[in-house]
């Protein structure tokens, strides 16, 4: 159901006013912070004299890499984020014509938010869109989820296409890690081997043909989803069947194919500003050959190995994940020694998705966002709208 304005900023007066579950996320925040805390200083106390790592060698290689790549990898990222506020701006120009710069602000503080908070304040974004724009939630949470499938379909198309130039050898090492991919790699290697190269894109054809079916018959699919969830659970058909139906409301946001032309393009555009900072970021460790000698479909795989850590990003713990798992990819995929695979780890994490942090706080003291409590916030509008 799609909301008035002035309900939509009734309900987020009402929700600002709310301190408690503000005060709630923070708790919880400090609690998973110290468990991290106390996991970490278990898994160093077991690995002291089991894991060779050599901490000289690891400060010579953060001394000796080269900070003007890094800033300039930084830049692709910071410029990839005016990519999306352009994006989002393009999706919601058929309802209200709003301009990138005023959308650059929520999408700089909706990162930030993920960041220091994790995947459960990924709605930041459309929540703070539609309080700046006075447009519905439920509106802009469309266009989160259209914005969503954009990006999984241009990196499915860039990293299938970049698989063609990667030996089938090094695709296996560097997949072999990754849960599920290590046991399927064992058991089929040629299997393996087809699912990596092809499976986002197979996976990608599937999600268009969804999209097609939703835009075409968006309420006989939702009903459909509606009634097969509803025999296990009521409560989950109706919340399915809601979504298919924000989904197909905001598919309203492309009308022609130049809607459609001009949204693939700015995605495929920002992913490879992304690829091109992770190709930066390894280049800059200079006294590694084995990172330095790196090309841009390896990284393009590094940003794979990578994602699956910040597929359910937590705070602090998803950090040390996502490092470990590049760190892994970079001695696998190109030979690193693991001092320079983790100091190259670390500071891929820092460009491509901390170093938002100061810029999100910044802007959030300047429009007096707190991130904790819009995170809250955009939580409860999302229950509210799947209730209706």
């Amino acid at each position: 159901m799609v909301r008035s304005n002035g309900d939509t900023q009734a309900a987020g007066s009402n929700a600002m006013s709310s301190e408690p579950d503000g005060e709630s996320l923070k708790k919880k925040q400090w609690i998973l912070m110290l468990l991290v805390l106390a996991v970490l200083a278990g898994f160093a106390w077991w690995g002291r004299d089991r894991i060779h790592f050599d901490f000289g060698l690891f400060r010579r290689q953060v001394a000796l890499a080269d900070w003007r790549l890094i800033a300039l990898a930084g830049a692709c990222i910071y410029v990839g984020y005016i990519f999306r506020a352009v994006r989002w701006s393009l999706l919601v120009r058929h309802n209200q014509k709003v301009s990138p710069w005023t959308l650059l602000g929520p999408q700089v503080m909706g990162f930030t938010a993920v960041a220091l908070i994790g995947r459960v304040a990924d709605l930041v974004r459309p929540y703070l869109v539609a309080r700046k724009t006075g447009l519905p939630i439920s509106s802009q949470i469309a266009v989160y989820i259209v914005e969503r499938l954009l990006d999984a379909g241009s990196m499915a198309l860039i990293f299938s296409i970049a698989m063609f130039w990667i030996p089938a050898d090094q695709i296996i090492r560097g997949t072999s890690h990754a849960g599920m991919m290590a046991k399927l790699t064992n058991q089929s290697p040629m299997l393996a081997l087809f699912v990596v190269r092809y499976g986002g894109l197979v996976l990608t054809v599937f999600g268009a043909l969804f999209l097609v079916a939703v835009r075409l018959a968006g309420e006989r699919v939702a009903s459909f989803f509606e009634f097969s969830f509803g025999m296990v659970s009521k409560k989950l058909g109706h919340s399915v069947g809601n979504k298919v139906r924000t989904f197909h409301s905001g598919l309203d946001t492309m009308r022609s194919f130049s809607d459609f032309a001009g949204a693939a393009g700015l995605s495929i555009s920002m992913w490879l500003l992304i690829a091109l900072a992770y190709l930066l970021g390894c280049k800059a460790y200079v006294a590694s050959p084995a990172l330095v000698a790196v090309t841009l479909p390896k990284c393009i795989l590094l940003m794979i190995a990578s994602g699956g850590a910040s597929v359910l990003q937590l705070p602090v713990i998803g950090w040390f994940s996502q490092i470990g798992l590049v760190a892994v990819a970079l001695v696998a995929i190109l030979g690193a020694t693991p001092e320079a695979a983790t100091a190259c780890g670390a500071t891929l994490l820092l460009i491509t998705f901390l170093s938002i942090i100061p810029a999100g706080l910044i802007w959030a003291q300047f429009d007096n966002v707190n991130l904790r409590k819009v995170t809250a916030e955009s939580e409860r509008a999302d229950d509210a709208l799947a209730t209706e």
